[in-house]
């Protein structure tokens, strides 16, 4: 028995391994399309365009960072039904994932060069929010998919008027992450404490800053 969980412990291990380096070197597709505009494109400045795909490049950061905490927690979970709650998350983020990057493409930008720093720094927190038990995994899902769909909503006052591409993109991203928050809560997800908010907005902070540039 001891020796079959020990394998079932590297095969997780390994296929955590695997979907990182899927996720850090573009190895997936989405499963949805594209959310479409329903204006046709209106030409954009340099200025928009650079905008654009600085804001567009904090959004893919924030999926790299999204995958990274579901396949750590999925990875330190021991239940089974949450585990595969983590991992159908996962799989829903990959088409923000895409999306983000496919848009950073239309925008002749590129990803963040950060993006293995952002993954590690995202993995061992999610490890730790796992460790510290299922409500509290879960509660820490909650307030970073709240914290998401406001960064969100910003971006979407700060995208330019004509860049609808960009701007349906976003819309759908937001309303994802709410569901995700409100299914973590429903999963039994415990509040936060204060302090532990704010370090997640200060490391949020950071992150959107650097990818802003870089």
């Amino acid at each position: 028995m001891h020796a079959q969980q020990r394998l079932d412990a590297k095969d997780r291990l390994i296929a955590s391994l695997d979907k990182g380096l899927r996720a850090l070197f573009g190895a997936y597709t989405a499963g949805r399309s594209t959310p479409k505009a329903a204006a046709d494109p209106i030409a954009m400045s340099e200025a928009e365009r650079r905008l654009s795909a600085a804001l567009m490049r904090v959004n893919h950061v924030g999926e790299v960072c999204a995958q990274a905490l579901y396949q750590s927690q999925a990875l330190v979970c021991r239940n089974e039904q949450l585990r595969a709650h983590f991992h159908e998350a996962a799989a829903e983020e990959i088409d923000h994932l895409a999306w983000t990057r496919d848009r950073l493409l239309d925008l002749n930008s590129h990803t963040s060069y950060l993006n293995p720093l952002w993954y590690g720094g995202a993995f061992a927190l999610g490890a730790l929010a796992g460790l510290a038990g299922d409500r509290v995994s879960l509660g820490f899902v909650v307030e970073t998919e709240r914290q998401v769909e406001q960064h969100l909503a910003s971006h979407l006052d700060r995208l330019p008027a004509n860049d609808a591409g960009s701007r349906a993109i976003v819309e759908q991203m937001k309303l994802d992450e709410a569901r995700h928050a409100e299914e973590a809560l429903a999963a039994g997800a415990s509040e936060l404490p204060a302090p532990v908010k704010g370090l997640m907005r200060l490391a949020a902070k950071v992150m959107t800053v650097t990818a802003h540039r870089i």
